[in-house]
């Protein structure tokens, strides 16, 4: 068995084989890719660059995305079309937080304001970034401020018991509200333009090659624990309810469980999840501005993991980290027509890979039946 059938096999594996392989394989890879970056000569076919390194930080804060997304998608069956506002919630409180580290060495020199707000002759810091200098407190804030929106939102939509195409309008009509309202300069986010010029993060220089290195490392681990404890949450007492939820939702509930209480807890998992993978991107890209918002991004993470494979975890990873390689590519020969590709790409895989490439894997001959979170098939009367 090649390496792409190894990786693949791990969504069809055995409960308690299929973690292990995947964070040994991740780490193996991302500690390869550090090693050809920083102790490879520049001029040795083996050098990884740094913008390379870079590239892959990026597509593994994707993964993580699509990880959030499938969690809620695929197992639970709620497809959220905002998860990108969570994701650009948490790059915007890290970006808050670099932003209150430049200092005076901003273009206008005020040691405490940043440059936007100075330029808007704004004469004081709003309450709301008071503590985001402190590493700790931005942290903090990456996880309360989504999860908390997610919580409210969440209580909301499923104690209504919104279903179906109706609750994916909501998320996505909450993503696009909050795309409009960071649009305004008056919201004290940089408008526009948004957040950018980092100069470091915790007193490292945010352009040195080490610094991006930690920082994709730090993403890969980040991923790896998440993908983890994910596991170890979907097959708990708790994950087995939420895949019963899913598939019979109204049967669930006449067994006496509380299911609005259920998807509002995994909703909000899910949101800090996305809130963590931008805290991350946003450091690795330098910016972060409104158009993180945008509901197209929430649609392309469900065409990411539907290409993977939903309810398989590993699928939605893959499925990521291809998708976007495939963007890089493809939008460096034809920029205007990648949305057609992406497009052309989302259709022929609900034709012909309903299961994700994961599926696609599983069919061949002498191979298992993959073990997915596929919904079972109603018994007739």
């Amino acid at each position: 068995m090649n390496l792409i059938e190894k990786i693949f096999s791990i969504g069809r594996e055995q409960p308690g084989s299929s973690t292990m392989p995947f964070v040994v394989i991740l780490g193996a890879l991302c500690i390869l890719a550090s090693a050809a970056n920083l102790l490879v000569p520049v001029d040795s076919p083996l050098h990884v660059s740094t913008y390379t390194i870079t590239l892959l930080g990026k597509y593994l804060c994707y993964a993580m995305l699509a990880l959030a997304v499938d969690i809620i998608w695929g197992y639970c069956g709620i497809l959220s079309l905002g998860h990108g506002a969570f994701f650009a919630l948490g790059g915007y409180a890290m970006g808050m937080y670099l932003m209150r580290q430049i200092g005076d060495r901003g273009v206008y020199g005020n040691p405490e304001l940043p440059d936007f707000m100075v330029f808007l002759n704004w004469t004081e810091l709003p309450w709301y970034w008071q503590g985001m200098d402190q590493f700790w407190f931005a942290m903090l804030m990456v996880l309360l401020i989504p999860g908390l929106l997610a919580f409210v939102f969440g209580w909301l939509a499923f104690r209504s018991r919104v279903t179906g195409v109706y609750l994916s309008i909501m998320t996505q009509a909450m993503t696009y509200a909050l795309m409009l309202a960071f649009f305004r300069n008056e919201m004290g986010f940089g408008g526009n333009n948004g957040l950018t010029d980092f100069k470091d993060l915790m007193g490292f220089d945010l352009q040195s090659d080490t610094t991006r290195v930690v920082l994709f490392l730090t993403t890969a681990l980040m991923l790896g624990l998440i993908f983890i404890l994910s596991k170890l949450i979907l097959r708990s007492r708790f994950g087995k309810v939420i895949v019963a939820i899913r598939d019979g939702e109204s049967r669930a509930r006449f067994i006496g469980y509380h299911t609005e209480r259920y998807k509002v807890w995994l909703f909000v998992y899910s949101a800090m999840i996305a809130a963590v993978a931008g805290a991350l991107y946003v450091p690795q890209v330098g910016i972060i501005n409104p158009g993180e918002f945008s509901p197209l991004n929430s649609i392309e993470v469900v065409v990411w993991v539907a290409v993977g494979g939903r309810g398989t975890l590993i699928g939605a990873v893959i499925g990521a980290l291809l998708v976007n390689y495939a963007k890089t590519r493809f939008t460096a020969i034809m920029p205007e027509g990648w949305l057609f590709a992406l497009g052309a790409l989302f259709v022929l895989v609900t034709l012909f890979l309903p299961k994700g490439l994961v599926g696609l894997f599983s069919r061949r001959p002498g191979k298992a039946k993959p073990i997915t979170a596929e919904p079972a098939k109603e018994e007739r009367a």
